[in-house]
């Protein structure tokens, strides 16, 4: 199936493999699940000039595992977690494919994992993937919620992998979820995630993402925003040393309106080599009037020879909003910080670290599980003692 014929002259187009301008409006993106339609990755295109291009070879173009993977999920109450053959399920609620990757995962899915929630559920549901192994993999997870359902999920993504995948959520009328995905992974990891939601009317998504493993992650959620008085609260944590490249592409599609969006992503970065990649898309349709969206990102960088690019896009297509913003920034320390804490008896390297975790606790205490606030905020003082040495 396909949103256009077979066309890689068009998809080489958008993806500017030519001499041709790229398509500018998001709304306007090439969309198939058919690889086939996407030409081959340069890296020179618009859409991967800033990613390991060479190191994502083997998902662009490789045969991948689409089997069923080990995980272990928490006993709560009003959930179903499960495999199920993808002729059982209905796939692209929440959007198609934009890129190579993505579509050549999409193609060799063999089994979804289901997630229905239903209900209330006093505690959160607990995912834990480990073990998926060094070979190439694809995997397709749909997370659905019930019209009215309140729940609270955490993806934890532990061990070894080389994944492509895409993340579908559903949320069903006046329902509310809490999604929080944590890339734990071991040194050496390469993920590849596509994150997309439809949002019915008066549905709420928080949508957080915690990245502190693996050597290559990328983690693009996007939010459509279809039903009115929906909302999407999109934030992200990262921590990116000399051997990481983490990269967000974040998308918000106001559809319906009075719709609200806020987007709020911090990174730090340490070690020579590190980078970090932010992209930043909000799309207000025509017919999304009393729309009110905010987008930011934040980097703080920690030593020399360190890259963050970060780059806010905003598109209006109706004059009739409540407001729309965003902002980027990217530096060192706040040395005036610095000296205030150090004044008050805190040695200069705990106070660096007093700095850096009080940055990145904005995000983390958004997350609506006390314990694993906890536990980020140890992993977070853990990482940071590795840079006493150079900060």
């Amino acid at each position: 199936m396909s949103t256009a014929p077979p066309a890689a002259e068009k998809a080489a187009s958008y993806m500017n493999a030519d001499d041709t301008p790229p398509v500018q409006s998001r709304s306007e993106f090439f969309q198939s699940v058919d690889v086939a339609d996407f030409a081959s990755v340069t890296g020179r295109e618009a859409q991967w000039k800033h990613s390991p291009v060479s190191r994502l070879a083997p998902l662009l173009d490789g045969d991948l595992d689409g089997s069923a993977y080990p995980f272990t999920v928490s006993n709560s109450p009003n959930v179903n977690v499960r495999f199920v053959p993808t002729s059982e399920v209905t796939r692209g609620i929440a959007g198609l494919p934009e890129e190579r990757l993505s579509a050549n995962a999409w193609g060799q899915v063999d089994e979804v994992l289901l997630i229905e929630l239903t209900g209330n559920p006093d505690v959160p549901v607990v995912v834990t993937r480990n073990g998926l192994g060094e070979s190439a993999r694809a995997a397709h997870t749909l997370v659905s919620v019930a019209p009215g359902a309140h729940a609270t999920i955490v993806v934890r993504s532990q061990g070894s992998a080389l994944l492509g995948e895409t993340v579908e959520f559903d949320l069903g009328q006046d329902s509310s979820l809490h999604a929080v995905f944590l890339g734990e992974w071991s040194p050496g990891a390469i993920q590849y995630a596509t994150h997309s939601a439809s949002l019915g009317q008066g549905a709420v998504l928080t949508h957080i993402a915690v990245d502190l493993g693996g050597d290559i992650v990328v983690v693009n959620p996007n939010a459509h925003l279809l039903g009115e008085r929906s909302e999407a609260h999109l934030l992200g944590a990262y921590f990116a040393d000399a051997t990481q490249h983490q990269e967000h592409r974040v998308y918000v599609n106001h559809v319906g309106a009075q719709t609200v969006s806020r987007v709020n992503y911090k990174g730090a970065l340490h070690g020579r080599g590190a980078r970090t990649v932010w992209v930043g898309d909000v799309l207000i349709g025509p017919d999304a009037v009393g729309t009110d969206s905010y987008e930011q990102n934040r980097n703080l960088v920690l030593s020399e020879g360190t890259r963050a690019d970060s780059i806010p896009n905003l598109e209006i297509k109706t004059g009739d909003i409540k407001g729309a913003g965003h902002a980027s920034a990217t530096g060192r320390f706040d040395d005036e910080q610095l000296f205030y804490l150090q004044s008050r008896g805190i040695e200069e390297l705990e106070a660096r670290r007093l700095v850096v975790l009080g940055f990145l606790l904005e995000v983390l205490q958004k997350i609506e599980v006390p314990e694993l606030v906890g536990e980020l905020t140890e992993a977070m003082q853990v990482k940071l003692t590795k840079t006493e040495d150079t900060v």
